[in-house]
């Protein structure tokens, strides 16, 4: 798919993160792609420009960005050429199906997801580029890799397919531990009756029969509603599908009836003046009543990690301080 020594490797990430460091830097080195560094990717219409200019093969990136280019006015008014584009990689945060889907449409390319956590380096499983890629799915074990489904409260029972549990993962590129923070390393690197070190990710998923890992959300950010337990990320695919919206976060909030309730902070597309009312409504046509947010809250933007990833914990504590 990709031609060594032709083709481009555009590569909007900061080289200090460990997905831009180990893991795009050297894909370039071994595939024999010539590489383009974005210093600003948040220079949505530079990263445009530049993809114009460039042309590049093949792109290394986050959802976020990936959603932003998709919406600009550059991109809808064909100013931009996406013909180029034979793979893209995406990772650090989840891949909305419905990004996924316009990326495809536009570019006739690929786009896979891969997964993994800083502390265990690069990619620990990813979609096959020319094999079967499932909707929702962020693939499948690389080598020497192996991922288990344990249950979320002990960590000790290993869960059958379909079942959800915490991830955990065995591999050989696993960290030693944090620097200084024995009790923290002591809570994620954990080792097995046989001795092998696993690395507990603090995600909720699942495995199917084929091996395929689906991702349901991160353990602390479940919200538990009227005894209901409320993954975010399920509410965020669903308002993210919504043609108005072009960012989406939702956490859990206090709430003195319920424990907790859900609210959603949402960027809108340029242009776009969807109500309240209008967005609950959508909500309730594709989602069980207890799942619909309470709260809707129209942003500018939403605080994210260098890389791009929603930080919805800053969400929680800007409500929390606003009372």
């Amino acid at each position: 798919m990709l031609e060594p020594g032709r083709d481009t490797l555009l590569v909007p990430l900061p080289l200090f993160h460990m997905y831009g460091m180990e893991g795009v830097q050297s894909a370039a080195f071994m595939g024999g792609l010539s590489m383009t560094l974005i210093a600003n990717p948040r220079d949505v219409k530079g990263v445009l420009r530049t993809i114009r200019r460039e042309r590049p093969a093949f792109i290394c990136a986050v959802p976020t960005l990936l959603n932003s280019l998709l919406v600009h006015s550059m991109t809808k008014s064909g100013k931009v050429s996406w013909k180029s584009v034979k793979l893209c990689f995406s990772g650090a945060a989840a891949l909305m199906s419905d990004t996924q889907q316009r990326f495809e449409e536009l570019t006739g390319g690929v786009i896979v997801e891969g997964y993994s956590l800083t502390e265990a380096q690069m990619a620990v499983l990813a979609n096959p580029v020319a094999g079967v890629k499932k909707s929702g799915s962020v693939g499948m074990p690389l080598p020497d890799v192996e991922i288990l489904i344990v249950d979320p409260e002990e960590g000790s029972k290993q869960l059958a397919f379909g079942e959800t549990g915490e991830i955990v993962f065995k591999a050989p590129q696993l960290m030693q531990g944090y620097w200084k923070r024995p009790e923290e390393t002591k809570e994620m690197i954990r080792v097995s009756d046989t001795g092998e070190r696993m690395l507990f990710t603090g995600d909720l998923g699942y495995l199917d029969e084929d091996g395929y890992l689906f991702i349901v959300d991160r353990k602390k950010d479940l919200i538990k509603t009227s005894g209901y337990q409320v993954w975010p990320r399920e509410i965020e695919e669903v308002i993210s599908s919504h043609p108005a919206v072009h960012e989406v976060g939702v956490a859990g909030i206090p709430d003195k009836m319920r424990g907790e309730k859900a609210k959603a902070w949402i960027v809108l597309n340029e242009g776009a003046k969807p109500t309240e009312a209008e967005l609950k409504a959508w909500c309730r046509e594709r989602l069980a009543p207890y799942k619909v947010p309470a709260k809707f809250e129209f942003v500018a933007d939403l605080p994210k990690t260098q890389v791009g990833k929603v930080l919805r914990r800053a969400l929680k504590e800007a409500e929390a301080r606003a009372g």
